[in-house]
């Protein structure tokens, strides 16, 4: 049997070592100090911890929650990002000094994730360096061209476990991977007015329940997606499946999943506004000049990534 959300939570902040009391536990593990006692009680009941040490038993406990690899997607036609994607895919551009996609396989690695594999397709060559700069796999997705990114987890698919699934022009301010997660989920970003993104609705327990394209005000998918276990054996089962169906080729991995969300449990992770951001459309000006902007990021949140400038998701139109 499987760890509640809160034994998860203790059990990683005494993993990581740092705590020495149930006060330290309570603020690592982000849960009140009435709860570290309760939880903490019950785990030494079971043989889990013992005094602020995790047991043989309390490791493997913990051991089916471990992240297995990250995908990254890169195999995309960066159609919104023309003209420079004529030059260049989006994941090797750069910004503050560094490659997007360098940047994203350090958080990665710094994480402790070491397996990870980018699946490529337009203009590929441009990513074969990764290999042996940074011992990465390289797959090459002949399909890009005639299908979504739906055929990118097709051609992964028996690699699909506790996966991280990562877009290459995906921009995180701070490392927001770790080497264990409790459950899979996408990540999120609010939008305070109108958003032409991939809106949630979630259940009190934050299990998504409808998507909508569109909303206002709303919880929009924004970056990076995590799969668990048996988040992949189903999603692994719906998409062979459907793969072969003509209507499937033009789909997004999100619309194959919207497509079966009452079968593929899956929570929101939400994030603050800043730390996630995807590259999208530029306009003639922005290319000239090179300007990079948080187009919907708040001027706090570009402080404190010390970034003057950052392409937004589907931005309509910059100016600098």
């Amino acid at each position: 049997m499987g760890l509640s959300k809160r034994e998860f939570v203790v059990l990683l902040a005494l993993h990581d070592g740092k705590a020495s009391s149930q006060r330290d536990v309570a603020t690592q593990a982000d849960v009140s100090l009435c709860t570290v006692n309760n939880i903490m009680k019950k785990l030494r009941e079971d043989d889990l911890v013992d005094a602020f040490t995790l047991t043989e038993a309390g490791e493997a406990a913990l051991a089916p929650y471990k992240v297995d690899n990250a995908i990254i997607m890169a195999a995309g036609l960066s159609s919104t990002f023309v003209p420079l994607s004529y030059e260049r895919p989006k994941g090797v551009l750069r910004v503050q000094g560094e490659v997007l996609i360098e940047r994203q396989i350090r958080q990665l690695k710094e994480a402790g994730i070491t397996d990870i594999t980018v699946v490529v397709g337009y203009m590929k060559e441009a990513f074969f360096y990764l290999e042996d700069a940074f011992g990465v796999k390289i797959r090459v997705n002949e399909q890009y061209v005639s299908r979504n990114n739906n055929s990118t987890l097709m051609l992964v698919r028996e690699q699909l476990g506790n996966t991280y699934i990562c877009s290459s022009d995906d921009y995180f301010t701070e490392n927001v991977f770790r080497p264990y997660v409790c459950e899979a989920y996408y990540a999120a970003t609010h939008f305070p007015g109108k958003a032409d993104e991939y809106c949630m609705k979630t259940a009190r327990d934050g299990r998504i329940t409808g998507v909508t394209v569109g909303g206002t005000y709303a919880w929009a998918m924004m970056g990076h997606v995590y799969f668990d276990r048996a988040f992949s054996e189903t999603f692994r089962h719906v998409l062979e499946e459907d793969y072969s169906k003509p209507e499937t080729a033009p789909k997004l991995r999100e619309d194959i999943y919207i497509d079966h969300i009452k079968e593929l449990r899956m929570v929101m992770k939400p994030y603050a506004d800043g730390v996630v951001c995807e590259f999208a459309i530029t306009t003639p000006s922005t290319c000239a000049r090179l300007c990079l902007s948080f187009a919907r990021c708040t001027t706090a949140a570009r402080n404190r990534a010390g970034i003057s400038t950052l392409w937004a998701r589907r931005a309509t139109s910059l100016s600098c």
